[in-house]
């Protein structure tokens, strides 16, 4: 379907999502002008939380498959868009069902962690989820002296730092953070002295012992407000720079490396956004054969008492 750019786009998307009684999610990684029109912003689980407290009908999540499954899963009787179903996540497809079956039965009594970045057929087959924000409680959350985590190895091997667990983990990792090197923050140091280091634990360990601060980016924005510092160089993708400048004006934000762009958190456009609420035909829908069993496992994440 052929869709003429006008200046009003954004409005008859407004106008589109209350006709169909919708509510539009972007994750902290969207376009600018995605995130700009949004209902609400934030992390992947947070998200799906939002869609779940909504009286919405409709969810358009403007995020990756991984993302829209978690909604489908948290919120069955809602229809959800994903108003690019090539948009993937090359990190959640790192690991299958078939791979996590066989390393369940080399580890049998060992509990699986799956972080949120993953498929709801592996959900499906993990104890308990986790975010990147609550990993390191989820962890130490468990009776088990030893921990399987997957997919992600720089989240799990973050964790493997504090949590009181023996740490084992599949090798796969966001290929986004993957790319920030040591050398490139070191440079950006050097020419903003002054500046502190915040990167997100999906980062190398290399990249993580240079940093002042390490966390999500939910925590990112509320870092961003408390720190006294001026300048902060962030290590995560650049799509979360909107949010941080329009919410500290007062505070200059730079990109650790100009390599931190995620391709398929890009793919969305507002002409996408339109002609997915056009058609209704974009839909996520997770079975319930594989939504019950992840829905146990994000339940018993979100169950985790907090510190």
């Amino acid at each position: 379907m052929s869709i003429t750019i006008n200046k009003n786009l954004k409005k008859d998307i407004r106008l589109l999502l209350k006709k169909r009684n919708a509510i539009m999610l972007a994750h902290n990684y969207q376009r600018d002008e995605v995130q700009e029109i949004a209902d609400v912003c934030g992390d992947s689980l947070a998200l799906s939380q939002s869609a779940q407290k909504s009286d919405a009908k409709v969810i358009v999540f403007c995020g990756v498959h991984f993302m829209a499954e978690s909604a489908s899963i948290l919120c069955p009787d809602k229809t959800v868009i994903l108003p690019r179903l090539d948009a993937g996540c090359p990190m959640a497809d790192m690991i299958t069902a078939d791979d996590l079956k066989k390393e369940k039965e080399n580890r049998p009594d060992v509990p699986v962690v799956a972080y949120v970045n993953t498929t709801a057929e592996v959900k499906a087959l993990s104890n308990i989820c986790c975010t990147s924000a609550n990993a390191v409680r989820v962890v130490n959350s468990l009776e088990s002296e030893r921990v399987y985590m997957v997919p992600d190895r720089n989240l799990s091997m973050y964790v493997a730092r504090t949590a009181k667990k023996k740490m084992e983990w599949w090798n796969g990792f966001c290929p986004t953070h993957e790319k920030l090197k040591p050398e490139d923050v070191l440079k950006c140091k050097k020419k903003n002295p002054d500046a502190i280091f915040v990167c997100h634990p999906e980062c190398r360990p290399e990249v993580i012992d240079l940093a002042d601060h390490v966390c999500s980016t939910s925590g990112m924005y509320e870092f961003a407000k408390e720190t006294p510092a001026k300048t902060i160089i962030v290590g995560t993708e650049m799509g979360i720079l909107y949010r941080l400048k329009k919410e500290n004006p007062d505070k200059k934000f730079l990109i650790a490396s100009k390599s931190l762009v995620c391709p398929n958190m890009k793919l969305i456009t507002l002409e996408d956004i339109f002609e997915a609420l056009e058609t209704m035909d974009r839909i996520v829908k997770v079975p319930e054969e594989i939504r019950i069993p992840a829905k146990k496992a994000l339940d018993r994440m979100l169950a985790v008492p907090r510190d």
